[in-house]
């Protein structure tokens, strides 16, 4: 790759910081397997002027989703589940499910299925005001905020049993919705391992990996690495401590709920690793997670064409399909920024955002923490600045 192209990166990060526009920020890219830049610029914590470093941890929110997501694929090669088994075949909350159409209730006329939960046509959503699923979920949200640091916080499993027992937003299969599918997953994987998700994940993913700080929450050691939240306001950058999708702000307690859509925290090079494992096939420094053949269904399914225009009315997201908990690029000419065929990945709520690009071998990882950021303006000026290194 050209260097002194990449460079530019180092300018926007820079501009970020300067400009207010978020607080701290680190970003790498890796070809060929070989790291080809690290840059970072600002604070992890403005109010004791500590630096953002290397090993900074971050909260990865929905950037969770692509890890869970592996973690699925990995019992579904070891045919412990199907893609088509109903949900309530693991989580009896799911059974007898009901839509909610025009004020009233409606049998559902199929079962929500595990490939329902991985391409987020479950019918499930997150909390909002748009429509009763969305109210009601984010009241049983609120509830497990509130219980979070009591004598008896809401487990995993409970919450998914509970949310299966409120009406869906549409048919299962007949729409594209964003919402608590990857949660749901990670309680089914739960079940099925029989071990807690977080304990499946160490042992399948992490520990084979190297990714000695990932986790769904960060030790009394390792707090001082932990970077703030912030979030924007009229006068500027304040802290933010409210604790989100029912994952803690400050992670400082294992979790009873080990949210599969929003509960991980990592660091840049821990997430490189997994990144990485996904580019070479399913194997990374002689250990192998996922076989050749998973990781390519995994990277290459696809909405079908009646649901796609759901995912091209997200600001970000023309081009792409949904399928497996991540975006992939299926038609590049109509991308917001510049990108490659098949293409995957998906980015967090507080602006932590994942790329790698199968076609040039290529992965892009940025690492920040600002409320309602997701995919940003300097997100498309980041990528479009790499591309054009090549």
């Amino acid at each position: 790759m050209n260097k002194q192209k990449l460079s530019r990166l180092q300018t926007l990060l820079q501009e970020m910081t300067d400009t207010g526009f978020i607080s701290g920020v680190s970003c790498m890219v890796l070809q060929g397997g070989e790291e080809q830049c690290y840059y970072e610029s600002g604070m992890r914590d403005i109010a004791n002027a500590l630096p953002i470093t290397r090993d900074t941890i971050f909260r990865l929110y929905s950037m969770t989703k692509p890890i869970t997501s592996a973690a699925v694929m990995i019992l579904l090669e070891e045919g412990k589940i199907d893609l088509l088994d109903p949900v309530s075949m693991y989580l009896p909350g799911f059974n007898n499910q009901y839509i909610m159409q025009k004020g009233m209730l409606i049998p559902a006329v199929r079962p929500i299925t595990i490939q329902h939960l991985l391409n987020m046509t479950s019918g499930l959503a997150y909390g909002g005001e748009g429509n009763a699923t969305e109210v009601r979920t984010g009241a049983l949200l609120e509830e497990v905020k509130e219980r979070l640091t009591s004598d008896n916080p809401l487990t995993t499993v409970e919450i998914m049993n509970r949310l299966g027992q409120i009406p869906l937003a549409f048919q299962p299969g007949e729409k594209w919705q964003y919402g608590m599918s990857a949660d749901v997953l990670g309680a089914v994987v739960e079940i099925v391992s029989g071990m807690r998700f977080g304990e499946f994940l160490e042992e399948r993913i992490f520990k084979p990996l190297g990714m000695k700080d990932t986790g769904f929450y960060v030790p009394k050691e390792k707090q001082s690495r932990l970077a703030k939240v912030y979030r924007e306001t009229e006068s500027g950058l304040e802290e933010f401590h409210i604790s989100h999708l029912g994952v803690q702000n400050r992670m400082e307690l294992p979790p009873a709920f080990e949210s599969g859509g929003a509960g991980l925290v990592s660091t840049i090079d821990d997430f490189a690793a997994f990144t990485q494992m996904l580019l070479n096939k399913g194997t990374y420094r002689g250990n192998t997670i996922l076989s050749e053949k998973t990781v390519e269904f995994m990277t290459s399914a696809h909405l079908s064409p009646a649901l796609q225009d759901y995912i091209n009315q997200w600001e970000n997201l023309p081009g792409y399909t949904y399928a497996n908990l991540m975006r992939i690029m299926k038609d590049p000419g109509m991308a917001v920024s510049m990108s490659g065929m098949g293409e995957y990945g998906w980015d967090g709520w507080l602006g932590t955002y994942m790329m790698n690009d199968p076609s040039n071998n290529l992965t892009l990882l940025i690492m920040q923490q600002k409320t309602d950021s997701g995919t940003t303006v300097y997100t498309r000026k980041m990528r479009n600045v790499m591309f054009s290194a090549i």
